[in-house]
């Protein structure tokens, strides 16, 4: 039942993908229409009033909603990530919880450090858990020789972490896509609103100030907007990659432990039949 629950999370975090981007592209669009496009933001002859940072930003023109919805896209996704990476964690402190299976796997209490990883559930858990009860499989093995045991032990640390991580890194792409993306994006509305300023300029002996500064202001709303979109998807991205390495290790540390207690215990019992 376990294994069945790990494709089902997967396939909800693909669902929610697919769902989360066109809903956020429609709900930037909106915002800029009614929101920032609101009537009330400008004055009678089309221009925005003066002091007003809404109808400022709906000047930056058709390239601002794609950026809003990146960015829409970025803390979503972020706020996903979050709980899903608090969820791997488990329900207490990975440092107690490696301490504790380090603990009772050196005085041989398997048992117990079977029911510490029940407490601690999440992906540390899950994985430790496994490998404990292939542990207590092989032990009981009468026809496996040590180095298959071991062998057995390594196959197991390897599959359960196999369909973990996954997991955790799921949508962690698209975070990564967004944060160049969204700069490229940002850029183009830049050299759009640039080309507006520079026509203006060439449009007439006397160049229309109302158009240049729409122009200008154009290609700076669209860089900030990319910039923020893609500085927030870039610290996000790396803030999840490093918990999800923290994670990594202390999974790789509990395996080397049971590893390291099965082959001294194994050991322990050779030297007794020689003996």
């Amino acid at each position: 039942m376990e294994n069945l629950a790990i494709p089902q999370k997967s396939k909800f975090s693909s669902t929610f993908a697919l769902l989360v981007i066109p809903i956020c592209l429609a709900v930037a669009i909106l915002i800029y229409v009614f929101i920032f496009g609101a009537p009330s933001n400008f004055q009678e002859n089309g221009s925005a009033k003066p002091g007003n940072y809404l109808a400022i930003v709906h000047e930056g023109g058709a390239i601002v909603p794609v950026l809003m919805s990146f960015f829409l896209m970025v803390i979503t996704f972020s706020v996903e990530r979050f709980i899903t990476i608090r969820q791997a964690y488990g329900s207490g402190s990975l440092d107690n919880f490696v301490r504790k299976i380090k603990s009772y796997l050196s005085s041989n209490d398997v048992n117990s450090a079977i029911s510490v990883c029940e407490e601690q559930k999440g992906s540390l858990g899950n994985v430790t858990l496994a490998v404990l009860k292939k542990y207590k499989s092989v032990a009981a093995d009468k026809t496996m020789s040590k180095d298959q045991k071991q062998v057995a032990l390594q196959k197991e640390l390897e599959e359960a972490t196999s369909l973990e991580l996954p997991i955790l890194e799921k949508n962690l792409t698209i975070l990564a896509t967004l944060a160049s993306v969204a700069t490229l994006v940002g850029l183009l509305g830049t050299v759009m609103g640039m080309i507006k300023a520079f026509a203006a300029l060439a449009s007439s002996g006397t160049p229309n100030a109302e158009a240049l500064a729409t122009g200008i202001s154009e290609a700076l709303i669209n860089t900030a907007l990319g910039i923020a979109s893609s500085a927030f998807a870039i610290i996000f991205y790396n803030l999840f990659t490093s918990q999800i390495d923290t994670l990594t290790y202390s999974i790789d540390e509990v395996g080397f432990s049971i590893n390291q207690n099965f082959a001294a215990n194994n050991k322990d019992k050779e030297s007794a039949v020689l003996a």
